[in-house]
């Protein structure tokens, strides 16, 4: 066998064609007719309606305390509608996806048509993530048609355009590692209502439940501001994309906003601050050693230098938390992928097995 024969077979193995040919299945399923259609235009309206109202919101208070700077006025309001538009987008995306999903695989049992899928030449890889990115690419399309909404967060300043990438990264992330988690349950149960009800309620152990275990470890651990203090590990965050939204946050706002403080008390780190310089003055002395006394510089006295004095100085860092936070729910979508690949494998060949030595000699002469 020749060189370019296993390397045209390489390629057709990893291209898995069956992700193709199941995947263009169910987008003309899901994007026939009008309903996609109104739905992303239902989506892109409420998006703008709300972002919006939560400008007029803004406008009215920034213009009753920030009325003597209208550059930070202006930066102020555009950064509280990107952080509105970021959370309200992680809630509907944390919505949207696990409901896409959850009856991907259970559907097919209902209808009985799994069974046929299974004999088919389609690996059942190509079957689950087909299914799995053909149910996502509809909350993909909710994503990129906000981007010209948020976008509008430009005119007003205080956000730059690597923060929207960031903003976007979690949510796209968000949506893959919930995506998967509901194809997970949709393989494991045959009813898509209840792979429904448990993927929304892993759902809201991963963000509220293990959220109240993190604060209640942290109140019941002691003082919190004392610094022997055990603090809880930040880990059981990981799950929560609206925390890693409140890192994006908090990189628009300079990291010395409201939003770096409950970062910094999950992390358990903070900005350090660097106390300015003082002004050095060098004049000339006495004959017993004692200083003479100098006008202020400018005012008569050539021979006194006074140094430059430095700026405060604060050592910021940022992305501390939000890229563990996007990884963590990367191998999350992966894992409940694979998991999701085995259940509906009809010969489980990814079961674990013994060792060659015992299945010869077989359990009793293994004992013996």
């Amino acid at each position: 066998m020749t060189g370019s024969t296993l390397r045209r077979r390489l390629v057709h193995r990893l291209a898995m064609p069956g992700i193709t040919a199941i995947g263009v299945k169910e987008l003309r399923g899901r994007m026939r007719g009008k309903r996609a259609f109104v739905s992303v235009t239902v989506y892109v309206l409420l998006v703008a309606g709300f972002a919006w109202m939560v400008g007029q919101i803004l406008e009215s208070n920034a213009r009753n305390q920030f009325a003597f700077d209208p550059t930070y006025q202006s930066a102020s309001i555009g950064r509280g509608i990107f952080t509105a538009l970021m959370f309200l987008q992680t809630l509907m995306i944390s919505v949207l996806a696990p409901a896409s999903t959850s009856g991907t695989i259970s559907s097919e049992r209902e209808k009985q048509t799994l069974d046929l899928l299974a004999v088919t030449p389609i690996s059942s890889v190509a079957i689950v993530v087909g299914k799995l990115l053909s149910a996502l690419s509809w909350v993909f399309v909710l994503i990129l048609a906000s981007i010209p909404v948020t976008a509008l967060v430009f005119v007003y300043g205080g956000v730059a355009p690597d923060d929207i990438v960031r903003g976007y990264a979690i949510l796209f992330v968000t949506a893959i590692s919930f995506g998967a988690l509901g194809t997970f349950f949709s393989s494991l149960v045959r009813r898509s209502g209840a792979a429904t009800g448990l993927t929304f309620v892993a759902v809201l152990i991963a963000t509220v439940g293990l959220s109240f275990i993190w604060v209640f470890l942290r109140v019941t651990s002691g003082d919190p501001g004392s610094a022997f203090t055990k603090r809880p590990p930040e880990a059981l965050f990981y799950l929560n994309p609206f925390v890693a939204q409140a890192d994006v946050a908090c990189g628009t706002e300079g990291n010395t906003g409201g939003w770096c403080s409950i970062i910094d008390e999950i992390t358990g780190s903070s900005a350090v601050f660097i106390p300015p310089a003082q002004p050095v003055i060098q004049g000339r002395v006495d004959a017993m050693g004692g200083a003479i006394a100098v006008p202020a510089p400018g005012f008569g006295d050539p021979g006194v230098v006074v140094s430059d004095v430095a700026p405060d100085v604060m050592t910021v860092q940022r992305d501390r938390y939000w890229p563990r936070s996007a990884l963590t729910l990367v191998l999350l979508a992966v894992g409940f992928t694979a998991a999701a690949v085995q259940l509906v494998t009809p010969t489980r060949r990814w079961r674990p097995r013994l060792p060659r030595v015992l299945r010869r000699r077989g359990p009793g002469s293994a004992a013996a």
